[in-house]
C-alpha cells in the first residue's frame, strides 16, 4: 500500500518502500494487544471522539490520574523551573514519534497494532520485544496504582491497621492489602466493559483534580508562595523520566488510527492532544510547585490539607480512579499469558488462578518497593521512552529506508534517538540507585 499524501503536518519526503513480501503473524496475543486499547474493527470514529480517547490515553491510560498529573509537581520540584522546559522538549519529540508510528501504519493496511509495526520492521523479534516493553509497563503502572492506593488512604487514616495471623499490619502495607482485595472481583471478570466505561471519565477526573488544587491555593488559604529552585543538576534525570512516564501512551496510537473514519486527520488529533495534556500538566506542575516549593510530595495530593473539602474531592477522585482502571491495565497481560499456555488454561480455574497471582505479584512489589516517584521514574526512564521514543525510531526507520540515505529527517531522528538513549542510561541508573538506597 502506497503511503498517502498526508494533510500539511507531514514533516518529511514520502517513505521509500521496500519491495520484499512480508506476513504478518496471525496469532491470538494480536487480538490480546488490539483488545487491550478499545480497537474499532472498522474505521468509524470522528475527528473529535478520537481526540477525546487520545486524551485519555495521554492523560489517563498511561499517564493516568494519580500517575502521571500527580507526579508532575514533583518531577519540577526535582529539577527545578527549568527543568519545564525538558517536558515541552519530550512533548514535541513524542509527538514527532507518533507522527512515525502513523508513516509506519500508512506502509501496510494490515497493520493495526504496535506489535504489528515492531513485527513489520524486524520480524517475529521485533513483535516480541515491543510487547515485553508494553506489557512490563503495564504490570509496573497496575503497581503503581496500588502504591497511590496505600499512601493517599493512609495520608487520610493514619492510624488505620489490622491484626493478620497474630502480626499487626499498620499504615500503608494495610491499605494496599484491603484494596488488592476490593480490586480482586474486577481481576476475574472476563468482561470489562463496564468499567471501561468508567475509565474513560479520566479526562474529566483530571480536570477535576486540577480545579481543586487550584481552588486549594486560590481560595483555602495555602496560597502560592513556594519559591523553588532555578535548577537542580542533581534531580533533573528523575524529572525528565517522571516526564518522560506522562507521554507513554504511543501503543493506543495506531488503535486511534485504525479507528478513525478520515486517517488524514490523525495528526491534528497529535496536535490537539498533545497541546492539551501538555498545558494541563505544566500548569498542575506550576501549581504544586508554588504552593509546596521544594516540600511537594511525590503525588501532590498527599500535601493537601485532608480537612478541606477541596482536598477530600481531589483525594477521593484520584483513590477512585485506580481501583476501576487495575483490571483493565493487567487484562492484555492475563490475557496474554492463557493465549500463550492454551492448551493449559481452559478451565476458568486456571485462569482465574493465573488473575489471582498476577495481583499477588503486584502486591508484592508494592509492598517491598513503595517508592512511588522513584518506581514510576524508573518506568518513565526505561519503559517509557523505549516504547514512545526509540522504538518508533527504529521502526520507522527499518521500514521506511531512511536509514539508508542522508537527510534532515535522518538528522531529526537521530537527534530524538540520543536524546532518548540518554535518558534511558541515566534516567534508569538513577531512579535504581534510588530505589536501593530507600529500601
Amino acid at each position: 500500500m502506497e503511503s498517502e499524501a498526508r494533510d500539511g503536518l507531514s514533516f518529511t519526503t514520502p517513505l521509500v518502500l521496500h519491495d520484499e513480501k512480508y506476513n504478518l503473524c496471525e496469532r491470538k496475543t494480536e487480538e490480546v494487544e488490539a483488545n487491550h486499547y478499545h480497537s474499532s474493527k472498522t474505521g468509524t470514529t470522528t475527528f473529535l471522539k478520537t481526540c477525546f480517547n487520545g486524551l485519555n490515553a495521554l492523560s489517563v491510560l498511561f499517564g493516568s490520574t494519580g500517575v502521571g498529573i500527580l507526579s508532575v509537581p514533583y518531577a519540577l520540584s526535582e529539577g527545578g523551573w527549568l527543568s519545564l522546559t525538558l517536558l515541552l522538549v519530550f512533548a514535541l519529540g513524542a509527538f514527532y514519534t507518533g507522527l512515525l508510528m502513523q508513516r509506519c501504519m500508512d506502509v501496510d493496511s494490515r497493520i493495526r497494532t504496535y506489535p504489528d509495526i515492531g513485527e513489520r520492521a524486524f520480524g517475529n523479534k521485533g513483535r516480541m520485544v515491543v510487547s515485553i516493553f508494553m506489557y512490563l509497563e503495564l504490570y509496573l503502572v497496575a503497581t503503581g496504582f496500588l502504591i497511590i492506593e496505600g499512601d493517599n488512604l493512609h495520608n487520610l487514616f493514619p492510624n488505620t491497621g489490622f491484626d493478620v495471623a497474630g502480626q499487626r499490619i499498620n499504615g500503608r502495607q494495610s491499605f494496599v492489602l484491603v484494596v488488592a482485595l476490593i480490586i480482586l472481583p474486577s481481576v476475574w471478570l472476563n468482561n470489562l466493559s463496564i468499567l471501561s466505561y468508567i475509565s474513560a471519565t479520566g479526562v474529566i477526573a483530571s480536570i477535576i483534580i486540577v480545579g481543586s488544587i487550584l481552588w486549594i491555593g486560590a481560595v483555602d488559604g495555602v496560597g502560592f508562595h513556594g519559591k523553588g529552585r532555578l535548577l537542580n543538576l542533581t534531580g533533573v534525570p528523575t524529572s525528565v523520566s517522571l516526564y518522560a512516564f506522562c507521554y507513554c501512551a504511543h501503543p493506543v496510537f495506531p488503535t486511534l488510527y485504525t479507528s478513525m473514519r478520515n486517517k488524514k486527520q490523525f495528526s491534528k488529533v497529535l496536535v490537539f492532544c498533545f497541546v492539551i495534556c501538555t498545558i494541563s500538566y505544566a500548569l498542575m506542575a506550576v501549581l504544586g510547585y508554588l504552593m509546596y516549593g521544594s516540600n511537594v510530595q511525590s503525588q501532590v495530593t498527599l500535601n493537601l490539607p485532608i480537612e478541606k473539602l477541596s482536598s477530600k474531592v481531589a483525594i477521593f477522585t484520584t483513590l477512585v480512579n485506580p481501583i476501576t482502571k487495575y483490571a483493565l491495565m493487567v487484562t492484555p497481560i492475563v490475557t496474554a499469558i492463557e493465549s500463550s499456555l492454551s492448551g493449559y488454561c481452559n478451565k476458568r480455574s486456571i485462569s482465574l488462578l493465573i488473575r489471582t497471582m498476577l495481583l499477588i505479584s503486584t502486591v508484592i512489589v508494592a509492598l517491598v518497593v513503595p517508592f512511588f516517584g522513584y518506581l514510576m521514574s524508573l518506568v518513565g526512564a526505561f519503559l517509557s521512552v523505549t516504547a514512545s521514543i526509540l522504538l518508533p525510531c527504529l521502526c520507522y526507520l527499518k521500514i521506511s529506508g531512511t536509514y539508508e540515505r542522508r537527510s534532515y529527517e535522518l538528522v531529526i531522528i537521530i537527534g530524538i534517538m540520543l536524546m532518548g538513549i540518554s535518558v534511558v542510561i541515566i534516567g534508569t541508573y538513577t531512579s535504581v540507585v534510588q530505589i536501593i538506597r530507600h529500601l
